[in-house]
């Protein structure tokens, strides 16, 4: 298995939420035309792990080249948290296996990408991922992966609408 991962700390009461990336992020701050900013990987996870640090989440920060992978994690997220953050890459424009297992998953979804796929090459401009999410964020680079976690904080946080 090809996957870097960050384990969920103990977390009592806090509030636990995957956060998946998908092929190449773990490329991140390597691409010399900075397509998806100078920040690498490691700096992008430690990023998010203060920011959910500061809001009381338990964050699982994962990467895998493997679209199973994926899939595999969202399962296990179904038993274990309250949302799920993914960057799906590459997969966001192809698997529906992706597509099926998010919506088999119980809680709050955000897609997130660190560019805007709308100013992209046109195929990326259909997401399978975006019927299964409850909000897109992108084209904002880390700072948007930052503004998953404020917003899933709150989507989970607020109370049910009766």
């Amino acid at each position: 298995m090809n996957a870097t991962a960050s384990a969920i700390p103990s977390a009592g009461n806090l509030t636990k939420v995957w956060f998946l990336n998908g092929p190449n992020a773990n490329l991140y701050g390597l691409d010399a035309n900075k397509t998806y900013g100078s920040e690498s990987f490691p700096m992008l996870r430690q990023r998010c792990e203060n920011k959910a640090a500061e809001l009381g989440i338990a964050l699982n920060f994962v990467q895998s080249n493997h679209e199973g992978q994926l899939i595999d994690w969202i399962q296990e997220a179904r038993g274990d948290a309250q949302g799920v953050i993914i960057n799906a890459a590459g997969l966001t424009y192809t698997s529906i296996p992706l597509l099926d297992a998010l919506l088999s998953f119980p809680g709050r979804i955000i897609e997130v990408h660190m560019s805007n796929i709308w100013k992209r090459e046109p195929f990326r401009h259909h997401s399978y991922i975006s019927k299964a999410a409850d909000g897109v964020i992108a084209g904002l680079g880390a700072e948007g992966y930052e503004l998953a976690i404020e917003a899933m904080a709150r989507l989970i946080r607020r109370p049910a609408q009766a």
